[in-house]
């Protein structure tokens, strides 16, 4: 991967305000002709640095009102069991985010569902269904703060 400079991350830094602007729209902001910056940025996708383009949805205007971080520990931390739990809840569509972490737990998982039914359900019946869950923790959210998708470059 080449190293960003000040364009790119111009590019960058556009694209995460409004991932809808045209190359022409783009290149006007940098002084730029379109041919250059569309090649900037079909580099910067094909590097990876780009790795898609989403809609954000407003989870509450979906019916999603419940936000739950669950902490997750492993009865067994052999590779192929870890690897196996990693598989199982990837497929999960409640999960909306799932981290690998260090401390009391071995994983966090980011939970959005309608209500507590919903989330009790989704425990018991999907959740504590995997194999290797050797406990769990939920921390329900009361209201959210900060939530960005914008990363500082």
């Amino acid at each position: 991967m080449q190293k960003l400079d000040s364009t790119d991350r111009e590019i960058l830094k556009s694209l995460q305000e409004n991932a809808h602007l045209t190359t022409k729209e783009l290149a006007s902001r940098l002084n730029l002709s379109p041919t250059p910056v569309y090649e900037r940025v079909r580099r910067l996708e094909n590097e990876g640095v780009i790795k898609k383009y989403v809609a954000v949805i407003d989870r509450e205007k979906v019916g999603k009102d419940l936000m739950v971080f669950c902490n997750i520990r492993l009865k067994e931390h052999a590779q192929e069991a870890g690897k196996k739990f990693v598989l199982e809840i990837v497929k999960l569509h409640e999960v909306i985010e799932c981290h690998n972490i260090s401390g009391e737990y071995d994983f966090m998982i980011k939970v959005v569902v309608e209500d507590m039914r919903e989330y009790q359900s989704f425990l018991m019946n999907k959740l504590a269904s995997l194999e290797n869950i050797g406990s769990t923790h939920s921390t329900f959210v009361m209201s959210e703060i900060k939530n960005e998708t914008k990363l500082e470059i």
